[in-house]
């Protein structure tokens, strides 16, 4: 709605407007090796493109309609979310069963219970470093903007609302501008769990 809502007081005074959300994170970005999911008008395409080829590695062009960028994003944050969560959460788990994170990181990454966050986020744990590379915070922000979408559209999100509460906790406890990876030390310090780099229970 936001999306369209600027595209409309934009194209009244005669300028374009591009729904251009992005994916990858710093890292990626420093690279220009984005993925970026955009929606527009071609007259909007033409005059971003320059721009959009020295930062994207992939370029979705999605149709002619503000929004649906957007839309597509928050899919994606949803996923990544709850993946993060998710990943956080059978880590903590992990180490509190007494099992070698290091080897349960080695088989679960060969395994069918891998996915892309379970493989880039639990390094930072095994490392005991959560200096941020996507904020606990972020996910805070965009997992909330699941939930107004879902609401607005009477449409049930229950476990991105679970993994809403866990980043939610998360910042609260003081951990809202360190790595998303942090979830897992939340789980840690309510339960008694070691994990590397923390204090020790």
């Amino acid at each position: 709605d936001v999306a369209r809502n600027l595209a409309a007081r934009l194209e009244t005074s005669e300028r374009l407007y591009l729904d251009a959300p992005i994916s990858g994170g710093s890292v990626r970005a420093a690279e220009g090796a984005l993925t970026v999911l955009a929606s527009g008008s071609a007259a909007a395409f033409a005059k971003a493109r320059p721009a959009l080829d020295a930062m994207a590695a992939k370029l979705y062009e999605l149709g002619d309609e503000p929004g649906v960028g957007a839309a597509f994003k928050m899919i994606n944050q949803l996923l990544a979310g709850v993946h993060i969560a998710a990943a956080s959460e059978a880590v903590a788990f992990a180490a509190r069963q007494g099992l070698d994170i290091r080897k349960v990181y080695e088989v679960i990454t060969a395994s069918a219970g891998n996915s892309w966050m379970f493989e880039n986020r639990v390094p930072h744990v095994l490392d005991g470093d959560y200096a941020p590379r996507s904020a606990v915070d972020i996910f805070v922000k965009d997992l909330g903007i699941v939930q107004d979408m879902a609401r607005s559209a009477k449409f049930p999100v229950p476990v991105a609302a679970a993994a809403l509460q866990m980043f939610l906790m998360t910042s609260a406890a003081g951990m809202g501008r360190d790595d998303d990876a942090s979830v897992a030390r939340l789980y840690a310090r309510i339960t008694g769990t070691d994990l590397p780099g923390e204090p020790q229970t």
